[in-house]
């Protein structure tokens, strides 16, 4: 029975050390994959908040005192340049207009008297000329009762589409209320800020002249049918928040962008001679970056890196690394810090093409 025991313990033995021995010879035997960093010009687009205005967006108020008589208009509606929107009761200032005429009839009747009279030298030059004065004055009067009666009625100052309806017919309004908000949307305005940094890239570079072209991310995460430009930069930075205002123009020939719509302003920016390598080729301690790097007698060397920008599986890297450096792209979690390893060298560019980079 001992001698039993003893044979299944011996064997045992061996077994669990031809197994111990076939994973050491197993993982000596793995072959890890290697790169070299890629030295090249590319563009990234970067995104910024933006908020969406009309080219023109205007609010129309009455400009005289009365009850809302008509609406020839609706919320929403496309108005015409000089369509009649808004009528305000024009009663009395129709009366004004009639007595300024009157009192205008009655000095050109006065003046005519005063004429004949001055002729005939029975009065004077002066009193001719005070004739002559309270004509002129009773047409000025009745050029600013015309002006009164013409505010009654509000016209489309452009075409456009009006906004909410802020007063509704028979409402008795002040000089100065706010009816309704008037937008054309022909063209639209877009601003969005950028920081300091990467306003001295774009103000002192070689293409500073050209004006830049824009694409906009709209909120739905669909791309706008249109190209943008970028036609003005405010005149100062915000102090709070570092950043500067630019203004991209964007046709808007379908109407499908309305003032006061948020999206995001994709600008491409191009990185001249910078180091590329692959996301998953990087892993993270805390708050930085690291890369195992690979020397020439295949020991692991962990470093840290500074990512200067991102695109789609990959990173800009503005410093740790130069093209020249081999570094682990697989198998990260499988190796440690200064230990010795088989590997098996990938092209760079063989790399980037299997992970769709979209570069120039």
């Amino acid at each position: 029975m001992k001698k039993t025991f003893l044979f299944i313990g011996l064997f045992a033995c061996l077994f669990h050390t031809s197994c111990e021995t076939k994973k050491e010879e197993k993982k000596e035997h793995v072959a890890f994959l290697v790169t070299n960093p890629i030295k090249k010009d590319t563009t990234i687009s970067k995104d910024y908040v933006s908020q969406i205005h009309s080219i023109k967006h205007i609010e129309l108020r009455a400009l005289e005192r009365g009850y809302l008589q008509h609406i020839s208009v609706d919320e929403g509606q496309h108005v015409k340049k000089g369509q009649t929107m808004f009528q305000i009761m024009p009663n009395i200032y129709q009366a004004e207009l009639q007595k300024a005429k009157a009192e205008a009839n009655t000095a050109e009747i006065e003046l005519k008297n005063t004429q004949l009279l001055a002729d005939g030298n029975v009065v004077s030059k002066n009193e001719l000329a005070m004739a002559n004065a309270n004509l002129d004055k009773a047409k000025a009067e009745v050029t600013l009762a015309q002006t009164h009666l013409g505010f009654t009625k509000i016209t489309a100052p452009f075409d456009g589409i009006m906004d909410h309806l802020e007063a509704r017919e028979g409402s008795l309004l002040d000089e100065g209320e706010l009816l309704t908000t008037l937008s054309d949307n022909s063209k639209m305005w877009v601003y969005f800020n950028v920081p300091e940094t990467e306003y001295l890239d774009y103000i002192t570079s070689t293409d500073k002249d050209t004006k830049k072209e824009v694409s906009l991310l709209m909120a739905n995460n669909k791309l706008f049918n249109q190209k943008g430009i970028v036609e003005t930069i405010e005149g100062e930075f915000n102090s709070e928040t570092g950043n500067i205002a630019f203004r991209a123009t964007f046709p808007n020939p379908d109407g499908i962008l309305r003032h006061g719509e948020t999206g995001s302003v994709l600008m491409a920016v191009p990185f001249k001679d910078v180091i590329i390598i692959p996301q998953k080729a990087t892993f993270q301690i805390l708050d930085k970056t690291y890369v195992f790097v690979v020397d020439k007698d295949h020991i692991v060397k962990q470093k840290e890196i500074t990512i200067g920008a991102e695109l789609p599986h990959l990173f800009i890297v503005s410093k740790g690394l130069s093209e020249k450096d081999t570094i682990l792209l697989e198998g990260i979690r499988m190796v440690k810090n200064n230990e010795k390893i088989e590997t098996k060298f990938l092209e760079p560019n063989k790399v980037l093409s299997e992970l769709d980079l979209y570069a120039e």
